[in-house]
């Protein structure tokens, strides 16, 4: 079985051949410029690894895995202007580099773009590419508009953030899957069961995130510690202490969160101390164990050699550990 480093060389050598050198400049280049900014391809590798273990041929899947690719960096440009981001990846953002114009508009491109990859196939699978890539893009919107309300909203639940974190985050790793599978034509039960394994990888991914922006190391994890605490998001985390601590512990975690201190370090520790004390950290860990196992025990489930069973363990091993 090919390695993960020789599915991400490929990819990317894949995706500098295909970047965008044709006008007009002030559409395309911002798009290249988005693309060019690294980030492990997690998704697209994923798609090439599916097709791998289906027995289909992986240079067939590169465009299918390039409009996953291109469509993750458009949900980025659109999120970034939502959030008034001024960085990504350490770089300046599209909408700050250029101006929010044509940022929507280099989006919007390489939405259109992501559609004209996959009608690269044969009608039949096609087909299935479109229709399944439609349904997954727009629960990305709805998990995007929820985590937009989020901030607004007093009444949110843990089972309103699972929610939100299945349909912006996880849904696209699933879709990233189960194209693979439909590339090699794989069975229908098949294909839903490495969608639904890409899903529950995709919620353990992110509330791992939200576990390393508070207990991480900032050199290991490749970002600022504390920040959602700054910011006061409504993590798991967060959630978890207003629904199930005492009184004087929601007391004192909501003194906290009103602060907003010009030396953040008193309020990062003391909330990450709540989140110690009150079960938070447990709880969350608990829950990406579970979903992990749970797709674990869904791969020994499919119908696959063995060989590459092991193989996609050993990837998800990988992508839960943050280890490549």
């Amino acid at each position: 079985m090919p390695s993960f480093d020789k599915h991400q060389k490929l990819f990317l050598e894949y995706l500098e051949s295909s970047l965008p050198r044709i006008s007009p400049e002030n559409l395309y280049r911002p798009t290249k410029y988005i693309l060019e900014l690294g980030g492990k391809r997690i998704r697209p590798i994923l798609t090439l690894i599916s097709t791998e273990v289906f027995d289909g041929e992986i240079k067939k899947a590169l465009p299918a895995a390039l409009a996953i690719e291109v469509f993750h960096n458009f949900s980025l440009i659109h999120d970034d202007i939502m959030d008034e981001a001024p960085l990504r990846r350490g770089k300046q953002t599209v909408h700050n580099k250029w101006n929010v114009s044509t940022a929507i508009l280099s989006g919007d491109v390489m939405l259109i773009w992501s559609y004209e990859l996959l009608q690269q196939y044969s009608p039949d699978i096609s087909f299935e590419l479109i229709k399944i890539f439609s349904q997954t893009a727009r629960k990305v919107c709805e998990g995007q508009q929820l985590d937009m309300d989020f901030p607004n909203q007093k009444n949110i639940c843990l089972q309103d953030y699972m929610l939100m974190i299945k349909n912006k985050t996880a849904v696209l790793l699933g879709f990233s899957l189960s194209i693979g599978a439909i590339i090699s034509k794989a069975t229908v039960d098949q294909i839903n069961e490495i969608y639904n394994i890409g899903v529950e990888l995709g919620l353990a991914f992110q509330l791992q995130d939200d576990y390393l922006d508070v207990f991480g190391e900032a050199e290991k994890f490749g970002k600022k510690i504390g920040v959602d605490i700054i910011e006061n998001k409504k993590t798991f985390l967060y959630l978890y202490v207003l629904a199930n601590s005492t009184e004087r512990v929601r007391n004192e975690f909501n003194y906290w969160i009103k602060l907003n201190p010009k030396n953040p370090n008193n309020k990062i520790s003391s909330v990450t101390s709540i989140y110690r004390s009150s079960g938070a950290e447990d709880a969350i860990k608990n829950k990406i164990e579970y979903f992990y196992k749970s797709a674990i025990l869904k791969i020994d489930k499919l119908e696959l050699n063995p060989k590459k069973k092991k193989y996609l363990v050993e990837f998800v091993n990988k992508l839960v550990n943050r280890s490549f």
